[in-house]
Protein backbone atom coordinates (compact mmCIF):
# COMPACT_ATOMS: atom_id res chain seq x y z
CA UNK A 1 0.00 0.00 0.00
CA UNK A 2 1.15 3.51 -0.90
CA UNK A 3 1.83 5.67 2.26
CA UNK A 4 1.05 3.19 4.37
CA UNK A 5 2.90 5.06 7.43
CA UNK A 6 1.23 8.28 6.48
CA UNK A 7 -2.40 6.73 6.24
CA UNK A 8 -1.77 4.58 9.84
CA UNK A 9 -0.78 7.88 11.14
CA UNK A 10 -4.49 9.73 9.62
CA UNK A 11 -6.75 7.32 10.37
CA UNK A 12 -5.63 6.60 14.36
CA UNK A 13 -7.99 8.67 15.33
CA UNK A 14 -11.46 8.75 14.38
CA UNK A 15 -12.47 10.37 10.85
CA UNK A 16 -15.66 11.30 9.04
CA UNK A 17 -15.61 8.91 6.36
CA UNK A 18 -17.37 8.29 2.72
CA UNK A 19 -16.97 4.77 0.88
CA UNK A 20 -18.15 5.58 -2.48
CA UNK A 21 -18.24 3.28 -6.05
CA UNK A 22 -18.74 3.20 -9.59
CA UNK A 23 -22.14 3.81 -11.27
CA UNK A 24 -24.32 0.52 -11.38
CA UNK A 25 -22.76 -0.94 -8.79
CA UNK A 26 -22.32 -4.55 -8.69
CA UNK A 27 -21.62 -7.13 -5.81
CA UNK A 28 -18.11 -6.68 -5.97
CA UNK A 29 -18.74 -2.76 -5.35
CA UNK A 30 -20.97 -3.19 -2.52
CA UNK A 31 -19.12 -6.26 -0.91
CA UNK A 32 -15.86 -4.49 -0.64
CA UNK A 33 -17.65 -0.72 0.24
CA UNK A 34 -20.23 -2.99 3.35
CA UNK A 35 -16.86 -5.23 4.63
CA UNK A 36 -14.90 -1.34 4.30
CA UNK A 37 -18.04 0.05 6.03
CA UNK A 38 -18.26 -2.74 9.45
CA UNK A 39 -14.55 -2.44 9.63
CA UNK A 40 -14.11 1.33 9.97
CA UNK A 41 -17.14 1.32 11.95
CA UNK A 42 -15.28 -1.28 14.77
CA UNK A 43 -12.22 1.35 14.76
CA UNK A 44 -14.80 4.05 15.64
CA UNK A 45 -15.28 6.10 12.35
CA UNK A 46 -18.33 7.82 11.21
CA UNK A 47 -18.97 6.26 8.02
CA UNK A 48 -21.34 6.22 5.01
CA UNK A 49 -21.33 4.53 1.84
CA UNK A 50 -22.89 6.55 -0.99
CA UNK A 51 -23.14 5.02 -4.26
CA UNK A 52 -23.83 6.83 -7.54
CA UNK A 53 -27.05 5.20 -8.47
CA UNK A 54 -29.01 1.97 -7.33
CA UNK A 55 -27.74 -1.58 -7.32
CA UNK A 56 -29.61 -4.83 -8.14
CA UNK A 57 -31.83 -6.08 -5.40
CA UNK A 58 -30.07 -9.55 -5.01
CA UNK A 59 -27.47 -8.10 -2.89
CA UNK A 60 -30.24 -5.87 -0.26
CA UNK A 61 -29.24 -9.24 2.25
CA UNK A 62 -25.56 -7.55 2.70
CA UNK A 63 -26.23 -6.20 6.26
CA UNK A 64 -25.34 -2.68 6.38
CA UNK A 65 -27.17 -2.29 3.25
CA UNK A 66 -30.07 -0.11 4.43
CA UNK A 67 -27.64 2.61 5.48
CA UNK A 68 -26.84 3.21 2.09
CA UNK A 69 -26.84 6.17 0.32
CA UNK A 70 -27.79 6.55 -3.56
CA UNK A 71 -27.81 9.23 -5.29
CA UNK A 72 -31.04 10.29 -6.66
CA UNK A 73 -32.99 13.71 -6.74
CA UNK A 74 -34.48 13.02 -3.47
CA UNK A 75 -30.59 12.29 -1.51
CA UNK A 76 -28.95 14.99 -3.76
CA UNK A 77 -28.22 17.65 -1.36
CA UNK A 78 -27.36 14.85 1.46
CA UNK A 79 -24.76 13.35 -0.99
CA UNK A 80 -23.47 17.07 -1.63
CA UNK A 81 -22.95 17.49 2.67
CA UNK A 82 -21.74 13.95 2.92
CA UNK A 83 -18.60 14.88 0.36
CA UNK A 84 -18.05 17.97 1.79
CA UNK A 85 -18.17 17.29 5.58
CA UNK A 86 -15.86 14.03 4.69
CA UNK A 87 -12.43 14.01 6.07
CA UNK A 88 -11.12 10.72 3.90
CA UNK A 89 -12.68 9.42 1.01
CA UNK A 90 -12.39 6.04 0.06
CA UNK A 91 -12.96 5.32 -3.79
CA UNK A 92 -13.74 1.29 -4.21
CA UNK A 93 -13.53 -0.66 -7.23
CA UNK A 94 -13.17 2.00 -9.89
CA UNK A 95 -10.50 4.00 -11.81
CA UNK A 96 -11.80 6.94 -13.48
CA UNK A 97 -13.81 9.99 -11.98
CA UNK A 98 -16.48 9.67 -14.85
CA UNK A 99 -17.85 6.78 -13.36
CA UNK A 100 -19.03 8.41 -10.68
CA UNK A 101 -21.50 10.09 -13.07
CA UNK A 102 -23.59 12.38 -11.01
CA UNK A 103 -21.81 13.02 -7.70
CA UNK A 104 -18.15 13.67 -9.74
CA UNK A 105 -18.42 17.22 -9.03
CA UNK A 106 -19.22 16.57 -5.28
CA UNK A 107 -16.06 14.59 -5.00
CA UNK A 108 -13.85 16.78 -7.27
CA UNK A 109 -14.69 19.43 -4.73
CA UNK A 110 -14.12 17.84 -1.39
CA UNK A 111 -11.36 18.57 1.15
CA UNK A 112 -11.04 15.00 1.96
CA UNK A 113 -7.57 12.19 1.91
CA UNK A 114 -8.57 10.67 -1.07
CA UNK A 115 -7.65 6.56 -0.58
CA UNK A 116 -8.56 4.28 -4.03
CA UNK A 117 -8.62 0.57 -3.72
CA UNK A 118 -9.05 -0.91 -7.12
CA UNK A 119 -7.89 -3.68 -9.37
CA UNK A 120 -8.77 -1.54 -12.67
CA UNK A 121 -6.60 -0.83 -15.10
CA UNK A 122 -4.90 2.35 -16.16
CA UNK A 123 -6.43 4.72 -12.90
CA UNK A 124 -6.58 8.24 -13.32
CA UNK A 125 -7.70 9.69 -10.03
CA UNK A 126 -5.59 12.09 -7.56
CA UNK A 127 -4.75 10.15 -4.41
CA UNK A 128 -3.69 10.47 -1.25
CA UNK A 129 -3.20 6.71 -0.36
CA UNK A 130 -4.18 3.93 -2.35
CA UNK A 131 -3.67 0.13 -2.63
CA UNK A 132 -3.92 -1.05 -6.47
CA UNK A 133 -3.22 -4.12 -7.72
CA UNK A 134 -4.43 -4.39 -11.43
CA UNK A 135 -4.04 -8.80 -11.02
CA UNK A 136 -6.03 -8.85 -7.79
CA UNK A 137 -9.16 -10.85 -8.73
CA UNK A 138 -11.67 -8.30 -7.04
CA UNK A 139 -11.54 -5.17 -4.72
CA UNK A 140 -13.32 -7.52 -2.25
CA UNK A 141 -10.37 -9.53 -2.39
CA UNK A 142 -7.56 -6.32 -2.05
CA UNK A 143 -10.52 -4.68 1.14
CA UNK A 144 -8.83 -8.46 2.96
CA UNK A 145 -5.67 -7.49 2.30
CA UNK A 146 -5.87 -4.01 3.20
CA UNK A 147 -7.46 -5.17 6.08
CA UNK A 148 -4.79 -7.60 7.03
CA UNK A 149 -1.52 -5.34 5.82
CA UNK A 150 -2.93 -2.61 9.05
CA UNK A 151 -2.73 -5.72 11.50
CA UNK A 152 -6.73 -6.28 12.03
CA UNK A 153 -7.44 -9.54 10.38
CA UNK A 154 -8.48 -10.74 13.94
CA UNK A 155 -11.49 -8.13 13.12
CA UNK A 156 -13.16 -9.82 10.05
CA UNK A 157 -15.95 -11.44 11.31
CA UNK A 158 -18.66 -13.33 9.68
CA UNK A 159 -20.30 -10.22 8.53
CA UNK A 160 -17.54 -8.82 6.95
CA UNK A 161 -16.81 -11.94 5.36
CA UNK A 162 -19.93 -12.74 3.49
CA UNK A 163 -19.31 -8.86 1.59
CA UNK A 164 -15.70 -9.84 0.91
CA UNK A 165 -17.15 -13.57 -0.22
CA UNK A 166 -19.61 -11.93 -2.44
CA UNK A 167 -17.26 -9.88 -3.72
CA UNK A 168 -14.57 -12.50 -5.29
CA UNK A 169 -17.26 -15.13 -6.02
CA UNK A 170 -19.20 -12.72 -8.31
CA UNK A 171 -15.85 -10.79 -10.44
CA UNK A 172 -13.94 -14.38 -10.72
CA UNK A 173 -17.60 -16.11 -12.06
CA UNK A 174 -17.66 -18.64 -9.45
CA UNK A 175 -13.96 -18.89 -9.63
CA UNK A 176 -13.40 -19.17 -13.34
CA UNK A 177 -11.83 -16.27 -14.56
CA UNK A 178 -7.75 -16.49 -14.52
CA UNK A 179 -7.40 -13.97 -11.99
CA UNK A 180 -8.67 -16.83 -9.27
CA UNK A 181 -4.83 -17.14 -8.03
CA UNK A 182 -4.47 -20.08 -5.14
CA UNK A 183 -4.40 -17.03 -3.02
CA UNK A 184 -7.80 -16.00 -4.06
CA UNK A 185 -8.68 -20.20 -2.63
CA UNK A 186 -6.85 -19.55 0.58
CA UNK A 187 -8.57 -16.10 1.01
CA UNK A 188 -11.72 -17.93 1.10
CA UNK A 189 -10.75 -20.88 2.94
CA UNK A 190 -10.01 -18.50 5.58
CA UNK A 191 -13.48 -16.91 5.38
CA UNK A 192 -14.67 -20.51 5.94
CA UNK A 193 -13.25 -20.66 9.04
CA UNK A 194 -14.34 -17.64 10.35
CA UNK A 195 -18.03 -19.13 9.52
CA UNK A 196 -19.13 -17.80 6.66
CA UNK A 197 -21.89 -20.11 4.92
CA UNK A 198 -21.14 -19.82 0.85
CA UNK A 199 -23.77 -21.77 -0.30
CA UNK A 200 -26.27 -19.44 1.27
CA UNK A 201 -24.06 -16.25 -0.04
CA UNK A 202 -23.95 -18.14 -3.67
CA UNK A 203 -27.96 -18.67 -3.12
CA UNK A 204 -28.52 -15.36 -2.52
CA UNK A 205 -26.50 -14.11 -5.29
CA UNK A 206 -27.36 -16.13 -7.74
CA UNK A 207 -31.01 -17.87 -7.46
CA UNK A 208 -32.78 -14.88 -6.97
CA UNK A 209 -34.30 -14.31 -9.61
CA UNK A 210 -37.93 -12.47 -10.60
CA UNK A 211 -40.52 -14.29 -12.67
CA UNK A 212 -39.71 -10.95 -15.18
CA UNK A 213 -35.85 -11.38 -15.33
CA UNK A 214 -35.90 -15.28 -16.37
CA UNK A 215 -38.82 -14.47 -19.04
CA UNK A 216 -36.50 -11.50 -20.38
CA UNK A 217 -33.32 -13.71 -20.09
CA UNK A 218 -35.04 -15.92 -22.37
CA UNK A 219 -36.60 -13.60 -25.04
CA UNK A 220 -33.13 -12.23 -25.34
CA UNK A 221 -31.40 -15.97 -25.83
CA UNK A 222 -34.74 -16.90 -28.03
CA UNK A 223 -34.86 -13.26 -30.39
CA UNK A 224 -31.91 -11.36 -29.79
CA UNK A 225 -28.88 -13.19 -29.40
CA UNK A 226 -26.78 -12.39 -32.79
CA UNK A 227 -24.05 -14.69 -33.44
CA UNK A 228 -21.05 -13.99 -36.59
CA UNK A 229 -19.19 -16.70 -36.50
CA UNK A 230 -16.97 -15.18 -39.04
CA UNK A 231 -15.81 -13.13 -36.08
CA UNK A 232 -15.99 -15.34 -33.58
CA UNK A 233 -18.43 -12.61 -32.10
CA UNK A 234 -21.73 -12.55 -30.72
CA UNK A 235 -24.09 -10.00 -29.31
CA UNK A 236 -27.19 -8.39 -27.87
CA UNK A 237 -28.87 -5.40 -28.03
CA UNK A 238 -31.77 -3.95 -25.98
CA UNK A 239 -34.15 -1.30 -26.86
CA UNK A 240 -35.86 0.91 -23.69
CA UNK A 241 -39.14 -0.53 -25.15
CA UNK A 242 -37.99 -4.33 -24.39
CA UNK A 243 -36.76 -3.24 -20.95
CA UNK A 244 -40.07 -1.75 -20.43
CA UNK A 245 -41.59 -4.67 -21.29
CA UNK A 246 -40.32 -7.17 -18.90
CA UNK A 247 -40.34 -4.66 -16.11
CA UNK A 248 -36.41 -4.96 -15.98
CA UNK A 249 -34.62 -4.06 -12.92
CA UNK A 250 -30.76 -2.97 -12.52
CA UNK A 251 -28.72 -5.77 -12.53
CA UNK A 252 -31.40 -8.02 -14.67
CA UNK A 253 -29.13 -7.35 -18.25
CA UNK A 254 -25.79 -7.91 -16.15
CA UNK A 255 -25.68 -11.77 -17.21
CA UNK A 256 -26.89 -12.00 -20.83
CA UNK A 257 -23.28 -10.80 -22.12
CA UNK A 258 -21.89 -14.09 -20.66
CA UNK A 259 -24.37 -16.27 -22.45
CA UNK A 260 -22.79 -14.91 -25.71
CA UNK A 261 -19.23 -15.11 -24.84
CA UNK A 262 -20.73 -18.82 -23.74
CA UNK A 263 -20.96 -20.00 -27.02
CA UNK A 264 -18.29 -22.63 -28.31
CA UNK A 265 -15.68 -20.63 -30.48
CA UNK A 266 -16.78 -17.09 -29.20
CA UNK A 267 -13.76 -15.05 -28.29
CA UNK A 268 -15.55 -11.80 -27.79
CA UNK A 269 -19.62 -10.85 -27.09
CA UNK A 270 -21.21 -8.04 -26.23
CA UNK A 271 -24.42 -6.55 -24.95
CA UNK A 272 -25.30 -2.72 -26.13
CA UNK A 273 -28.09 -1.85 -23.59
CA UNK A 274 -30.42 1.62 -24.60
CA UNK A 275 -30.66 4.01 -22.15
CA UNK A 276 -32.56 7.36 -21.88
CA UNK A 277 -29.49 9.71 -23.07
CA UNK A 278 -26.60 7.30 -24.33
CA UNK A 279 -26.05 3.46 -24.96
CA UNK A 280 -24.03 1.30 -22.55
CA UNK A 281 -21.99 -1.29 -24.19
CA UNK A 282 -20.92 -4.20 -22.08
CA UNK A 283 -17.73 -6.50 -23.56
CA UNK A 284 -16.76 -9.79 -22.44
CA UNK A 285 -13.43 -11.85 -24.23
CA UNK A 286 -11.21 -14.76 -23.14
CA UNK A 287 -7.58 -15.25 -23.57
CA UNK A 288 -5.58 -12.42 -25.05
CA UNK A 289 -7.86 -10.29 -26.82
CA UNK A 290 -8.15 -7.20 -25.01
CA UNK A 291 -11.87 -5.68 -25.21
CA UNK A 292 -10.57 -2.30 -22.44
CA UNK A 293 -8.47 -1.42 -25.63
CA UNK A 294 -11.65 -1.46 -27.81
CA UNK A 295 -13.33 -0.11 -25.26
CA UNK A 296 -11.21 2.78 -25.01
CA UNK A 297 -10.17 3.38 -28.46
CA UNK A 298 -14.03 3.60 -29.58
CA UNK A 299 -16.34 3.84 -26.67
CA UNK A 300 -15.01 6.38 -24.27
CA UNK A 301 -14.86 3.35 -21.99
CA UNK A 302 -12.09 0.28 -20.21
CA UNK A 303 -12.25 -2.18 -17.53
CA UNK A 304 -9.81 -5.36 -17.43
CA UNK A 305 -8.40 -7.05 -20.29
CA UNK A 306 -11.13 -9.51 -20.47
CA UNK A 307 -14.44 -7.56 -19.08
CA UNK A 308 -15.06 -3.82 -19.80
CA UNK A 309 -17.87 -1.49 -20.98
CA UNK A 310 -18.24 1.74 -22.62
CA UNK A 311 -20.18 4.30 -23.79
CA UNK A 312 -21.93 6.16 -26.94
CA UNK A 313 -24.37 8.99 -27.55
CA UNK A 314 -25.45 7.46 -31.44
CA UNK A 315 -28.87 5.62 -30.85
CA UNK A 316 -28.91 2.20 -30.81
CA UNK A 317 -29.16 1.61 -34.02
CA UNK A 318 -26.04 3.59 -34.75
CA UNK A 319 -24.06 2.10 -32.02
CA UNK A 320 -24.62 -1.17 -33.73
CA UNK A 321 -23.36 -0.34 -36.91
CA UNK A 322 -20.63 1.25 -35.96
CA UNK A 323 -19.73 -1.78 -33.90
CA UNK A 324 -20.20 -4.10 -36.72
CA UNK A 325 -17.86 -1.57 -38.86
CA UNK A 326 -14.96 -1.95 -36.25
CA UNK A 327 -15.71 -6.07 -35.77
CA UNK A 328 -13.50 -6.79 -39.25
CA UNK A 329 -10.68 -5.03 -37.69
CA UNK A 330 -10.15 -7.14 -34.69
CA UNK A 331 -10.88 -10.14 -36.74
CA UNK A 332 -6.98 -11.11 -37.20
CA UNK A 333 -6.57 -10.45 -33.53
CA UNK A 334 -9.38 -12.68 -32.49
CA UNK A 335 -8.86 -15.70 -34.62
CA UNK A 336 -5.19 -15.88 -33.36
CA UNK A 337 -6.76 -16.14 -30.10
CA UNK A 338 -6.03 -19.98 -28.17
CA UNK A 339 -9.54 -21.37 -27.39
CA UNK A 340 -8.84 -23.76 -24.55
CA UNK A 341 -10.22 -27.03 -24.75
CA UNK A 342 -10.54 -29.47 -21.71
Amino acid sequence: MDNIDSFREFISTPRKVVITTHYNPDADAIGSSLALYHYLRKKNHEVTVVTPSDYPDFLDWMRGEKQIVAYSPQTKNLCEELFESAEIIFCLDFSSYNRLQDIEGFFRKSQAKICVIDHHLEPNIRWDFSLWRPEASSTAELIFDFISLLGDKSLIDEVIGECIYAGIVTDTSSFKHPTTSKKVHLIVAELMDIGINTNKVQKLIYDTNTENKLRFTGYMLANKLKVLPEYKFAYFTISQEEQKRFQTQTGDTEGLVNYALSIKGIVMAATLIEKENEIRLSFRSIGDFAVNKLAKAHFEGGGHKNAAGGRSSLSLEATEKKLLELIPLYQEQMHKVEIPTY
